[in-house]
C-alpha cells in the first residue's frame, strides 16, 4: 500500500486524536496534542496517508534560532517497525530545513527507551537534563545537526 507523506490539515489532528490508542497504546498523550502547531507551523506538521488512513504524523516547528523541533512523532501500531518514522523524520527534516533549520531537537521522557534508541539510530545525541520540564522532570534531550548535502565537500578525482 503506497504512503504519501503531506501537510497535516485539521481534519488530519482531529483524527490522530480520534485514533490516539493506535498510535500511543495505554500512554494518553493527547494533552500534548496542539491544534495550534498544526494552524500555525503548517509546513512542519506532516502526515503519513495510505488508503486506510493516516499510519504516522509528525508535529513540530522551526524556531527562531534555526533549531527544527519535533513536538511529537508517531507511528499507528500496524505501521511499526516498516521505516515509516524514519520517513516521517527525513520529511520533517527537510521542510525545517526549508524554513531556515540548522539543526534538530527532541525530548522525551528517560524512561522511554524506545524513544532514545529511536533518536540514536537517527544520529542524534541524547542527554539527560535535570529539571528540564519542571522541578524533578528530567528528560532525554536529542540534538543534530541537519546535513546539507551540497555543502558536504566532496573528495577531489584526479
Amino acid at each position: 500500500m503506497e504512503i504519501q507523506i503531506a501537510r497535516a490539515g485539521v481534519a488530519d489532528f482531529h483524527q490522530v486524536l480520534t485514533d490516539h490508542a493506535r498510535y500511543w497504546g495505554e500512554r494518553d498523550l493527547r494533552s500534548l496534542h496542539l491544534l495550534a502547531l498544526v494552524q500555525e507551523f503548517g509546513p512542519t506538521c506532516l502526515v503519513a496517508r495510505a488508503e486506510d488512513g493516516i499510519r504516522g504524523y509528525v508535529f513540530g516547528f522551526v524556531t527562531p534560532e534555526g533549531t527544527g523541533y519535533v513536538h511529537l512523532i508517531a507511528t499507528r501500531d500496524d505501521a511499526r517497525g516498516t521505516g515509516l518514522g524514519r520517513r516521517l523524520y527525513a520529511a520533517f527534516a527537510d521542510a525545517a530545513e526549508r524554513h531556515g533549520a540548522r539543526r534538530l531537537k527532541a525530548i522525551t521522557s528517560v524512561a522511554n527507551t524506545g524513544s532514545i534508541a529511536f533518536h540514536r539510530s537517527l544520529g542524534f545525541e541524547a542527554r539527560i537534563v535535570d529539571d528540564y520540564n519542571g522541578p524533578g522532570r528530567a528528560m532525554a534531550v536529542f540534538d543534530r545537526d541537519l546535513v546539507v548535502p551540497a555543502l558536504v565537500p566532496q573528495p577531489s578525482v584526479p
